[in-house]
């Protein structure tokens, strides 16, 4: 198994050199002629084989898989849930004899990554133009499915209202030193964050920040349901997640609280970053394949990520589960999170530097 490190700055390398050569990967007649949107897929009989690669927590994503069934009986969908990085290798390792139909991911930067590689084929779901456009991957390689928030989760019990934090920066904090668990280096979010975070601050402030987490003793788990459920159990005050882990927490009868962070004069804004999903090249399952994704930006599909898993739908108009602040009521950090997505490699190089868990 290849290092974190060793996969994800050489996808970049290989994007660089793709890009050199100009642009995005090139797309050959026979690849389009294979993704055109299947007419009237809802009207057609599909079935067989569905393989499905998920950077998402197989829990959170289920319920769509369910919807999913439900609507085509016929279609046996096998899941494999990983990380982002290790999902990645394995798509790279098996292009010549594609494994996946379907990669869906937490963040942009691996599936931007892979893009520009090849491992993708192009496909418009049926209804993509409702989704925001800075959220659609150049050739339709890759379509963004929700956004999420990175928020400040705390448990009422252990902490006061008065000394609530209100910025990320106020977790390096002495009085929080042990008391704080977040996600760590090989997390997407935090991935995320930090990335977005060199783009609106540089690489200077974004170290510092780290390095103060580091030196505060911070507790950095694999992912966020166990830091959720960590500050949820009282073992930590204070916990650094997506937004959603904090309203999963509340449905398990926690006493915690959500801080939506940084939102006054001259502090950078909430972070947000969205998943994505993308059809591999060579899928050997096109028909289901497109259906899925169809069923993915669809209002139906949509509204399952809302209701199950309290995200923020991409596609206008479906209401968020009750309890959900609209992102319209804060301030959004000035970030292009697609842009953001092209410093993986100075993200990853960061991470390193600073000896982040």
């Amino acid at each position: 198994m290849f290092s974190k490190k060793f996969v994800l700055v050489s996808m970049l390398v290989l994007a660089l050199i793709v890009s050199a050569c100009g642009g995005s990967q090139a797309v050959s007649e026979e690849n389009v002629a294979e993704t055109v949107s299947v007419v009237g897929t809802e009207e057609a009989e599909i079935s067989g084989d569905l393989v499905i690669y998920s950077g998402r927590s197989e829990p959170l994503f289920q319920p769509v898989v369910d919807a999913f069934r439900a609507k085509y009986p016929n279609v046996n969908v096998l899941l494999k849930a990983g990380s982002n990085s290790e999902l990645a290798n394995a798509l790279i390792e098996e292009r010549a004899n594609p494994q996946a139909d379907l990669f869906v991911t937490t963040e942009l930067f691996t599936i931007q990554s892979l893009a520009v590689q090849g491992i993708f084929q192009p496909y418009s779901p049926v209804g993509v133009e409702n989704i925001p456009a800075e959220f659609v991957g150049a050739d339709n390689l890759w379509t963004g499915l929700t956004l999420r928030a990175r928020v400040i989760i705390y448990n009422k019990d252990l902490v006061s209202e008065d000394e609530l934090p209100t910025s990320i920066f106020d977790l390096t904090q002495a009085k929080w030193k042990g008391q704080i668990a977040a996600a760590g280096s090989t997390n997407g979010g935090m991935q995320a964050q930090i990335a977005a975070m060199q783009q609106l601050l540089g690489d200077d402030a974004t170290a510092e920040w780290l390095n103060g987490l580091i030196a505060n003793d911070v507790t950095f788990f694999g992912g966020h349901t166990d830091v959720r459920k960590a500050v949820g159990a009282g073992e930590f005050k204070i916990g650094l997640v997506n937004h959603y882990y904090y309203h999963l927490q509340l449905t398990e009868g926690s006493n915690v609280g959500v801080i939506y962070p940084d939102q006054a004069d001259g502090e950078i804004g909430l972070i947000v970053n969205a998943t994505s999903a993308a059809i591999v090249n060579g899928a050997k399952h096109p028909q289901a394949t497109q259906a899925f994704l169809d069923f993915l930006v669809s209002a139906e599909g949509q509204k399952i990520f809302a209701e199950q898993n309290y995200e923020y739908p991409l596609l206008a108009g479906v209401p968020l589960k009750e309890g959900v602040q609209p992102l319209a009521n804060f301030r959004l950090a000035d970030v292009n999170m697609v842009q953001a997505s092209a410093n993986f490699d100075k993200a990853f190089d960061l991470i390193e530097q600073v000896g982040l868990p």
